[in-house]
């Protein structure tokens, strides 16, 4: 499930939709025409606040960011001066949040910057308790390229999915134009224990939130680990995590992820 960037919306009818409950189905292809709720324009509104405020505790268990900032972030940030990150689809600012605060405990400066195009997640994660060095912007990752912008770090969380072909390899393309030292895109695997682990592990929780549905549609969305390694252009790492996570890294010239 993506942390909440607005990417493709389909119209469907409601009942269709209230009436057709998750399910396991074939996962042997991706689901491209499938829509998470969140995506909708017309989606109801105290849902959607909902889920943004449970992003924290769904991405904490499943997502591995813990993992991802001790591994891949923490050996490239410098104690002799301010680092600098970019979470491109930061949606409810969790992950951010949370990369904030491992920094500053373990005695790192790191000024972290958060965009997400949807007005929607902007105004939620804008809206929460600030935290120092942290910041949020509605804005495309073009948008940052074309001011010239650079950052230590680029990361996303549970975005590539989301994305059409074209719009996949705009972000590989911006991303290595805004990262001086590491990328790490982190996305969800679509595999069958996966789907049936989330789909279990989330049935008693989450009330009147998207969480359940959506991450279950985000599966179904996702790519394989093969399927991704193939979709990246040359120069990008596929790294998969089981069971259900892949991270897409990509170094500059000279630096080994």
């Amino acid at each position: 499930m993506s942390t909440g960037t607005s990417a493709g919306r389909l119209a469907q009818g409601p009942l269709a939709r209230r009436l057709t409950p998750p399910r396991l189905r074939s996962l042997t292809e991706r689901d491209v025409r499938a829509v998470e709720e969140m995506d909708r324009s017309d989606c109801d509104p105290a849902k959607l606040r909902r889920t943004y405020a449970q992003f924290w505790l769904i991405n904490s268990v499943v997502s591995g960011w813990r993992r991802n900032y001790v591994r891949y972030l923490r050996p490239r940030f410098e104690t002799s001066r301010t680092n600098t990150l970019l979470d491109i689809g930061s949606g409810g600012g969790d992950v951010p949040r949370m990369l904030a605060r491992w920094a500053r405990r373990d005695g790192l400066r790191l000024e972290i910057t958060g965009i997400d195009p949807d007005e929607r997640a902007h105004d939620f994660a804008s809206s929460r308790r600030e935290v120092p060095g942290l910041g949020f912007r509605r804005a495309f990752s073009s948008e940052l390229v074309a001011e010239g912008r650079t950052y230590d770090v680029v990361i996303s969380n549970h975005v590539l999915h989301h994305l059409t072909g074209e719009q996949f390899s705009s972000l590989l393309a911006d991303s290595e134009q805004l990262a001086t030292r590491l990328v790490l895109h982190s996305d969800i695997e679509r595999n069958r224990w996966g789907y049936a682990l989330f789909s279990a592990g989330t049935l008693p929780f989450f009330p009147g939130s998207f969480i359940r549905q959506d991450g279950l549609t985000s599966i179904r969305r996702s790519y394989t680990a093969a399927e991704l390694a193939a979709a990246a252009p040359p120069g990008w790492d596929c790294v998969q995590h089981r069971p259900w996570q892949n991270l897409l890294l990509y170094s500059p010239a000279g630096r080994q992820p």
